[in-house]
């Protein structure tokens, strides 16, 4: 108990030293769009994935991803069924039309959880705020317990207050429509740090809103009853073939960038959790190795 308590002290410490740091270091947050009737135009949205380790992609795609992409298509959802998507867990995304902004969250990185070991299980829908009607994506989700977990949920809490500051606004999927049907409590992320669903220190608490996932489905069509009631369907048949969900042990971490949806267009720097090497996706080259190591 004892040690679990100065852990979760020490999170909580560090993550407040990095967001007084972050947010000294930078300017400019424009949150005029979050008020407007549309979406904010989306110019570039950067994140911090875990990507899935291939035999967790070859286990969806020989049980669920055949069935999935066949429903998609019987639903006419055919932009969905083709959408392009590196497989991954999210830490944080970030909106920011700047092109240098990996290089900066790659110095801004605080230090790195290690490998985790945790179980994606239970499918199922989600909208970006309940009743907004889209964008609405379908997810496996992660079981919340045990040491990976624990890690993960405390890295989000410091990764988010050292990365969020590197926004120059919040997610375009975060405002207009989806920011008016938001929660007190989400819209107060979003206005903070740029995007909801993360892990905060305020107060001096811990903030947990963090729900690491894994999307399988990325929309932005209108969520009708009839298309909840199916993709639900899906999610139940899922559930079904896989009730004991897939054992992941994450072991790198990548800088990436996305679509509005949040779906991974392409990787940009991939980093090693065992050592902290850094890998230049598109030339192929370790360009060295992070100082934010886990100790």
């Amino acid at each position: 108990m004892i040690q679990k308590l100065s852990h979760r002290v020490a999170t909580v410490a560090v993550a407040a030293a990095a967001s007084v740091f972050a947010f000294s270091a930078h300017a400019e947050i424009d949150n005029s769009s979050l008020s407007a009737p549309g979406f904010r135009q989306h110019a570039r949205t950067f994140g911090l994935v875990y990507p899935l380790p291939k035999d967790v992609n070859d286990t969806l795609d020989v049980t669920v991803r055949g069935l999935l992409r066949e429903k998609l298509l019987n639903a006419k959802l055919d932009t969905e069924a083709q959408m392009y998507n590196i497989p991954h867990v999210t830490v944080v995304h970030i909106h920011s039309a700047d092109p240098t902004t990996p290089d900066k969250m790659l110095k801004a990185l605080p230090k790195l959880p290690g490998v985790l070991d945790v179980t994606l299980k239970n499918f199922y829908t989600t909208e970006a705020a309940k009743g907004a009607g889209q964008p609405w994506w379908l997810d496996l989700g992660i079981v919340k317990e045990g040491q990976g977990f624990e890690t993960m949920m405390a890295f989000n809490t410091a990764a988010t207050a050292a990365l969020t500051p590197l926004r120059d606004g919040p997610l375009p999927r975060c405002t207009g429509p989806v920011y008016d049907k938001m929660s007190d409590a989400a819209k107060d992320l979003v206005k903070t740090v740029g995007v909801s669903g993360v892990n905060v220190v305020k107060d001096g608490k811990e903030l947990r809103s963090y729900n690491p996932h894994n999307t399988l489905v990325y929309s932005n069509a209108k969520f009708t009853p009839e298309l909840q009631k199916d993709l639900n369907q899906a999610a139940t048949e899922f559930n079904q073939i896989l009730p004991d969900g897939i054992p992941v042990s994450f072991k790198t971490i990548s800088i990436v960038e996305l679509g509005f949806a949040g779906n991974v267009l392409r990787e940009v720097y991939r980093i090693d959790l065992q050592n902290g090497s850094i890998l230049n996706v598109a030339t192929g080259k370790t360009t060295g190795t992070t100082t934010a190591t886990a100790r």
